[in-house]
């Protein structure tokens, strides 16, 4: 599988009140790469196709080096590492126009059989012709999350907006974040995330958010009628208070 290449320039729609680069922004542009890298995967698009099988993404990590400015060139590269069985490993990365990397993503994907949900096998001969790039080298954290062994604090229930859904259907991937980066203190410096998704919110959904915050770091757990949705760890370079 190939490495695509996707260029851009920091617009202001995608900086904060100081000019720099959201996060949200962020994550959408590398969410939206690697959709794209994916679909012009056309061998194995199809393959999917033909067997009603489609990628649900399962968990992300996210580290940050550096946030960009307003005006800035910067180029995101998508790939996909590794596929293991009925998982497929994603990497995505924005670089500035030295070359330097600013964000540095891996996603890990399950691939559900359209019709009846149930987990569907890459067969070994389609992944014994798949070459793979080497994976970037980052931080490759534990998918489970695991909550402190403390109480979270509820907070005001979300409602889902139109805007938060995409072509699925459901919530978009990006917007469980957006929505848990509104819960934040504005002195939160995140230089790093894991994300658990574990299930999708559907249109008009309302969601009961909760939150912990530690030494370094900030749990958001995401529910509706107590299932939970999603959870995301927020690391960061300080302290932060409550």
């Amino acid at each position: 599988m190939d490495k695509l290449t996707f260029s851009s320039i920091v617009s202001s729609s995608q900086t904060d009140r100081n000019g720099k680069m959201k996060l949200f922004s962020a994550l959408q542009w590398m969410q939206d790469c690697s959709v794209i890298s994916f679909m012009k995967d056309v061998t194995f698009c199809e393959w999917l196709q033909e067997n009603q099988v489609t990628p649900v993404v399962n968990f992300r990590q996210l580290e940050v080096l550096r946030v960009p400015s307003l005006m800035e060139e910067l180029t995101c590269v998508s790939f996909v590492y590794d596929v293991q069985g009925a998982m497929g490993y994603r990497n995505t990365a924005i670089y500035d126009a030295q070359g330097n990397a600013c964000y540095k993503t891996w996603v890990l994907a399950s691939y559900a059989n359209l019709e009846t949900g149930r987990l569907s096998r890459i067969p070994r001969d389609t992944q014994a012709s798949l070459q793979f790039p080497p994976r970037l080298d980052m931080s490759y954290g534990p998918r489970k999350i695991v909550l402190p062994d403390t109480s979270l604090t509820p907070l005001e229930p979300i409602r889902v907006q139109r805007n938060d859904i995409d072509y699925n259907n459901h919530v978009n991937n990006a917007q469980y974040i957006r929505m848990a980066l509104e819960l934040l203190p504005a002195e939160f410096e995140v230089v790093g995330l894991r994300v658990e998704y574990r299930k999708a919110v559907m249109p008009g959904s309302i969601i009961s958010p909760s939150i912990l915050f530690t030494s370094d770091a900030a749990y958001v757990v995401l529910a509706v009628e107590e299932a939970v949705c999603c959870v995301i760890e927020f690391t960061s370079r300080s302290r932060v208070s409550s």
